[in-house]
């Protein structure tokens, strides 16, 4: 259990259990509302293609709960554009294309949620069409959320499977008066406990008490909270994107993989934030391990790589804040498939069993030994990246893992190959 998570649950003792995290995906194929006449240009033809098939991710909030900030944020847009951008298509909600001309993602935001009766069926008709994902905000010392909460069990009851991200916003709300934002962003696995701690102890009991309004929600699809400050530069509270990075972490993880698509295309989305700092451990590691195997001594390269690939898993596990215990390497090698790592294994072996070759063995069974190395390192740490990174958001995929573990592979040899190549024609120039 996580400082953070342990600490939420502290404050409200006897909360029943947060829903799980993992769900079926809940894309149907998306269909145009309406057509374009037989003389519009293909231009404009394209957009209006381009207008109705977008994906849409459905915003429920009351009123400046922060739906357009969140707009805001992860399209890069200003707040003129965004309000300029709005269109009426429901009676009860309005849609903001992004961008305008050839939109890849439509977001729909549900107005006076709160202030007046609402029923959701209008909205719901104009969504089961299109790709689903309801993005909800609360502001997070704002307790009274029972209109939000009744709506989105109406919706789940009609479509259990439907993924829910709740965005609990402006939590500069509970600081006092010259406080600024914790940092490190502490609402995430593997936070440093002094960070966790500084958390104001109002703000933690808001926040757990939010998460028990949806205790008897309907369904089984995704359900994830994150705590976000999105604010504008004049504001004076940086960083004005706070908790961003956890927020389209967030939704790339419970997202269908059309959405998926249009979410990664947008400006400030940031899928995975820690692959950036995975990518060079991955690789480093990799390099090491080929060369541990470039010594013409057979076994003797193997238990160098498997060491180097050891160290490597734990400094990922380190990076994303989870540590690799008997489920996590369970987990990871029911992903990767038991007969996987079996001609993996039995492919090694006879790399290093080429060493024993007189001559053959000091060349190119070093050599073969060594790509192997590298490609086993290098893709086993893209699959624990991909593990890692939906381990953190409790949805891991086990076919998606496995299919990034083999296309790495694929591209490690490639790499290999073209860097023996390389090294080939420099030893060739005199």
């Amino acid at each position: 259990m996580t400082r953070w998570a342990a600490a939420l649950r502290g404050v409200l003792p006897g909360s029943s259990k947060e829903k799980s995290a993992s769900g079926k995906d809940s894309v149907n194929g998306a269909k145009a509302h309406a057509g374009t006449s037989s003389g519009a240009t293909v231009e404009s033809t394209l957009a209006e293609t381009a207008r109705l098939n977008a994906p849409v991710v459905w915003l429920l909030g009351k009123v400046q709960s922060g739906k357009t900030s969140v707009i805001r944020a992860i399209t890069q847009s200003t707040d003129a554009e965004i309000g300029d951008g709005f269109r009426p298509c429901t009676r009860t909600s309005r849609i903001y294309a992004f961008p305008a001309e050839t939109p890849v993602l439509r977001f729909l935001d549900t107005r006076g949620l709160g202030e007046s009766a609402y029923d959701p069926a209008e909205d719901l008709a104009f969504n089961e069409a299109n790709a689903h994902l309801i993005l909800t905000t609360m502001r997070a010392m704002d307790p009274s959320q029972g209109a939000v909460v009744d709506t989105l069990r109406k919706v789940r009851a009609r479509h259990p499977d439907w993924p829910i991200v709740v965005a609990q916003t402006s939590l500069h709300d509970a600081y006092r008066p010259g406080e600024g934002h914790i940092l490190p962003y502490p609402f995430e696995a593997g936070s440093p406990r002094e960070a966790v701690e500084r958390i104001p102890t109002d703000l933690m009991r808001s926040l757990a008490y939010q998460r028990t309004l949806f205790d008897d929600l309907p369904g089984k699809g995704p359900l994830l909270f994150v705590p976000v400050d999105l604010t504008r530069s004049d504001d004076r509270l940086p960083p004005s994107d706070y908790g961003l990075d956890a927020l389209t972490e967030a939704l790339a993880g419970v997202a269908p993989a059309g959405m998926l698509a249009a979410l990664s295309a947008m400006p400030g989305f940031e899928a995975d934030p820690k692959a950036r700092s995975a990518d060079p451990i991955v690789m480093g590691h990799a390099m090491a391990a080929a060369g541990s195997d470039l010594v013409p001594i057979p076994v003797a390269g193997a238990i160098a790589a498997s060491t180097i690939q050891a160290r490597m898993l734990s400094q990922l596990g380190g990076l994303y804040g989870i540590a690799w215990d008997r489920r996590a390497y369970a987990e990871l090698t029911a992903a990767l498939g038991a007969g996987t790592l079996a001609r993996v294994a039995t492919g090694i072996g006879v790399r290093q069993l080429a060493k024993f070759l007189p001559v053959y063995g000091q060349t190119a069974g070093a050599a073969a030994s060594a790509a192997a190395s590298f490609a086993v390192t290098y893709a086993l740490g893209k699959a624990a990246v991909a593990y890692l990174h939906g381990r953190r958001l409790g949805n891991t995929d086990t076919k998606s893992v496995a299919a990034i573990y083999q296309q790495a592979l694929r591209d490690a040899f490639r790499m290999a190959k073209e860097r023996r190549l390389a090294d080939r024609d420099r030893g060739a120039q005199p």
